[in-house]
């Protein structure tokens, strides 16, 4: 049902304006938003309030998609549309985390929430994503493009999930209109990741990008 969709990307908004960077910078003194790249994301905490900073943004704004996609998965699990409502949910985190109307719809990129809605659906997807983020991030010291990667990644998890067993869409995904509705969202949250992260592209592609750790250059401007 239609209306199933939009209260959960409602709800899922809702659970998405808990920016933890922004409260911990309330917390702290220190206001992510006029530091570093002004994003209040785990990356800029990183920059600006160090390790401890950053795993407690990170970790709240993973939480805070895991709880509600979580909960969806529970009370939604014998329903064929179990994975459909949960992306959905997803979404509407990922809308509220990147665009909280209370600090004039600046919010982080993504990143942390989109590890946290993974975890809801496929923990063992999100422990390959994360391995293959921390490989990227520390062999080339671009949180940046392995945050890239880790959204194409997810992509083509979300293909292939549509052929295991366990998914419910087998043998043939793409023949499945509940499987290509699942596909198309989770398409849309990780084309929004990358979108998110265009001057870092553009800063990629000109070698002016920020890197972290033993290879770091500058500060992000």
């Amino acid at each position: 049902m239609w209306w199933i969709r939009i209260v959960l990307i409602a709800a899922g908004y809702v659970f998405g304006l808990f920016q933890t960077g922004y409260f911990y910078g309330k917390i702290t003194g220190t206001d992510l938003r006029k530091s570093g790249s002004g994003n209040t994301g785990a990356t800029n905490a990183l920059r600006v309030a160090g390790i401890k900073g950053a795993l407690i943004v990170f970790f709240f704004d993973a939480l805070k998609a895991f709880i509600p996609c979580f909960a969806v998965r529970l009370i939604f699990r014998s329903d064929p549309y179990m994975y459909v409502y949960l992306v959905y949910t997803a979404f509407g985190v990922i809308l509220g985390n990147d665009f909280p109307f209370y600090l004039k719809f600046k919010g982080g990129k993504g990143v942390a929430a989109t590890c946290g809605w993974c975890f809801a659906w496929q923990w063992q997807i999100t422990l390959l994503g994360l391995a293959l983020f921390f490989s990227i991030a520390f062999a080339t010291g671009y949180v940046s493009l392995a945050s890239i990667i880790v959204a194409l990644f997810i992509i083509g998890m979300a293909a292939a999930f549509g052929f295991m067993s366990i998914s419910g869409f087998a043998p043939a995904p793409f023949s499945n209109p509940i499987f290509i509705e699942f596909f198309v969202i989770v398409i849309l949250m990780s084309a929004l990741l990358i979108w998110r992260h265009k001057g870092n592209v553009k800063r990629l592609l000109t070698g002016t990008e920020n890197r972290f750790g033993k290879h770091r250059k500058k500060k992000e401007e």
